[in-house]
């Protein structure tokens, strides 16, 4: 049997990885892999994260398993961190998932459930696992026009023009906050005309929001998603705790159905257990259990949101710094776009023999299609990125 298997594709991400690994220079830079980092290169266990471990070594009783769907009270505190009071609770279905990446998969296979020809609408670009994970289920994707690279900025009118092919029951996939790769995103009045040109065509928005906090606050993160949920009949939701509450390898995320119409939650809520069911049966719990005690919990609460905002803020900074060398070094405000941009990532727009120029002149390392991680970088860094940038003619 074993015989009939093919090489798979080497991860981009992984190999560049493995590359910098490999270069032997002292001075090089790391701003491929997408994971929070300090100003020392370390990515590190959040002080809230940390205390509720205590807690809980003090305080579990048992490893025993919680349900299909996870800790209904998880479902709750998330529910209530990224939709507030958007929607009622009773609209709502929701699973806890192996990380955000769990809960896209597990969207995608409530879509194949629910409509086995929905076509997915994906955004130009996105984050390649939508991709590679559409491709492995067989499920047609039509590309929607969402990054300008002359500008840096969103391609609304190309975005909107392309949308208006989506059909009823076909679903558009988007990011809630912080667009990965590109870290544009839309504006509050854009995002409603999202949601009035969704409905119009009857079409469905999925919204996979992995970095609230990380761009302009909770709230202000999470106003996109709210809008579509609110105004929307049906909506599909899958979040991730990796970044915000900084515990990647526990592999926490949520998944959400939110549908107006009365009686359906039920359904729902079944439908997704039952995935949950085909896929892992219960769905791990520490770190769902430290999302949980960290959310109700006031000092745990505060100090949490005090250590991200340090993190979005930290993030902010170098963005505006890099800018600024940019703009000192070219004598124009043509990167500006790098201050505008939120969350983790940026992309340059340049064409990849820049971005292997960088790698091979100066050691700086990142994606082939020029997003950079911009945590990757600290105050000592950010001025040979710029120096390095003009060098090879970005």
């Amino acid at each position: 049997m074993f015989e009939h298997l093919k090489d798979q594709p080497a991860d981009k991400i992984l190999a560049l990885m493995q590359a910098f690994k490999d270069d032997p220079r002292e001075d090089k830079i790391d701003l491929g892999v997408g994971v929070y980092k300090d100003a020392q290169g370390h990515t590190p266990i959040m002080r809230a994260i940390k205390a509720a471990e205590k807690q809980l070594w003090e305080t579990e009783e048992t490893k025993s398993y919680t349900g299909l769907a996870g800790d209904p009270a998880f479902a709750d505190r998330m529910i209530e961190l990224i939709l507030g009071d958007a929607v009622e609770r009773g609209a709502v279905a929701a699973v806890a998932t192996p990380g955000g990446t769990g809960a896209v998969r597990q969207g995608f296979d409530l879509v194949r459930l629910a409509n086995p020809g929905a076509k997915v609408f994906v955004s130009d670009p996105t984050w390649p696992n939508h991709l590679s994970i559409l491709k492995h289920m067989g499920l047609p994707v039509v590309p929607y026009r969402y990054f300008d690279s002359e500008t840096g900025g969103v391609d609304f009118d190309g975005m909107v023009e392309d949308l208006k092919h989506a059909e009823k029951g076909d679903i558009v996939l988007l990011h809630g906050c912080c667009h990965n790769p590109t870290g544009a995103n839309l504006t509050m009045s854009q995002w409603q005309e999202v949601a009035d040109l969704v409905n119009k065509q009857g079409a469905v928005p999925m919204i996979d929001i992995a970095y609230q906090g990380f761009g302009d606050g909770l709230e202000e993160d999470a106003a996109g998603t709210r809008l579509i949920a609110a105004h929307c009949p049906e909506t599909i939701i899958a979040a991730s705790c990796s970044k915000n509450f900084g515990i990647y390898r526990e592999r926490t995320g949520l998944l959400m159905a939110v549908a107006h119409e009365a009686g359906r939650q039920k359904t729902n809520q079944g439908n997704l257990a039952y995935l949950n069911r085909q896929n892992y049966s219960f769905p791990p719990d520490h770190g769902a259990r430290l999302v949980l005690m960290v959310l109700g919990d006031d000092a745990l609460r505060a100090d949490w949101q005090a250590e991200l905002e340090e993190v979005r803020t930290g993030m902010l900074r170098l963005r505006e710094r890099l800018a600024g060398e940019l703009r000192e070094l070219s004598g124009s405000d043509r990167f500006g776009f790098l201050a505008q941009h939120r969350g983790m990532f940026s992309r340059l727009g340049c064409a990849p023999d820049k971005v292997e120029a960088l790698r091979e002149k100066h050691g700086i390392y990142m994606v082939g299609d020029s997003r950079m991680n911009i945590a990757g970088l600290n105050d000592e860094t950010v001025p040979k990125l710029a120096r390095a940038i003009i060098d090879v003619g970005i």
